[in-house]
């Protein structure tokens, strides 16, 4: 984990602090009590130690792929080398919303790791990303501010993952096993996304917009509390929405119209702009000045994954759907395929963009 939450006497509070970084072992992260804070040089190593011990993808790897799918091996080498890509591990990162406390931010987090990136199946290795939100229903206004105010922070973790790539880059130029053996992806949810374009906003100033290297393989903006317009060119976050479009090498946004927390948000703070959790993309594909579409950002309407109701409990207000996505299996399944990098078109005719649960 790392947070920017200040921590009194032990404790996590609602106020911003200096960036701190934690790690645990336990199988209940829920409270602080169960991390154990260490220093950004020794977070640093034990993350690199980590996506050093992951498998790297290599050609013998892809040869493998060939010699057991029974097909001819010269039909099939770049079909072999993508399939193994698909493989390859992430280290991720998981921004939580708007009314998460730390109990709660920590919780679904913990979840998160369980269901997508644990195991020997998992995707590698989750990291929380913690802002200090006041875990109010009624501090949506401030939890803005606080989002916006810590933005900066995670724009610096951002650039120093960017420069690492660099360095793996040339490194995998002289000997290919000591080039990447890790993704990059992050799910944001909520105001979390809003956090997070802001973040991307300001790294792609940072670094000059280089082209040299995708920096996140895989965003996930799950019941995205920012304006549906915000990849078209000319939107209020336009220099935001191309930051994030242009660093990433795929964006998907999971939406529903029965997200009512959504629908609130927009009358609240944004003057009717819809919302990209509630309504999707303002137009999709979305539009680019240059090439005339953004082609790697694309939306997923999940309404139909989501019943009236979960053990006795009403979705239909809208209140639990908006986090709904984090305890319906079927989404959750669709998450970690969209995370490994499955082809829209497969997700497709696997079905797997198409719930059965609504309306019942």
């Amino acid at each position: 984990m790392i947070s920017n939450r200040l921590f009194r006497q032990g404790k996590p509070t609602h106020e911003i602090g200096k960036v701190s970084y934690w790690t645990t072992d336990n199988d209940d992260a829920s409270t602080i009590d169960r991390w154990t804070q260490v220093s950004s040089a020794e977070f640093e190593t034990q993350l690199k130690q980590a996506a050093l011990a992951f498998p790297l993808i290599t050609k013998t790897t892809a040869t493998a792929f060939t010699a057991q799918s029974g097909q001819p091996q010269e039909d099939m080498p770049m079909l072999a080398q993508l399939a193994a890509h698909q493989d390859q591990k992430h280290i991720g990162f998981f921004v939580h919303g708007y009314n998460n406390g730390f109990t709660d931010a920590a919780q679904r987090y913990q979840q998160l790791t369980r269901d997508l990136f644990a195991g020997p199946d998992g995707l590698g290795l989750c990291i929380s990303f913690d802002w200090p939100s006041l875990g109010s229903i009624l501090g949506y206004l401030p939890d803005r501010d606080h989002a916006q105010a810590c933005a900066s922070d995670f724009t610096d973790i951002l650039g120093r993952l960017h420069d690492w790539l660099l360095v793996k880059q040339k490194d995998a130029q002289k000997a290919p096993e000591d080039g990447c053996r890790a993704k990059i992806s992050i799910i944001a949810h909520s105001m979390g996304n809003f956090l997070l374009h802001r973040a991307m906003g300001a790294c792609w100033k940072r670094q000059n917009q280089p082209l040299s290297v995708s920096l996140v393989n895989q965003i996930l903006m799950v019941a995205a509390d920012v304006d549906n317009d915000l990849f078209e060119p000319n939107s209020q976050d336009a220099t935001d929405g191309s930051a994030i479009a242009n660093l990433t090498y795929r964006v998907t946004s999971l939406y529903t119209g029965r997200d009512t927390v959504l629908g609130a948000s927009s009358g609240l703070k944004h003057f009717g702009t819809r919302r990209l959790g509630r309504s999707g993309l303002a137009k999709s594909p979305p539009t680019d000045s240059v090439s005339g579409s953004v082609d790697n950002v694309w939306d997923v309407d999940c309404s139909t994954f989501f019943p009236t109701q979960y053990d006795n409990i009403p979705f239909i207000n809208g209140i639990p759907i908006h986090g709904a996505y984090f305890v319906t299996p079927a989404v959750v399944s669709l998450m970690k395929e969209i995370l490994k990098g499955t082809d829209r078109s497969a997700l497709k005719s696997r079905g797997l963009l198409t719930g059965k649960a609504w309306p019942a």
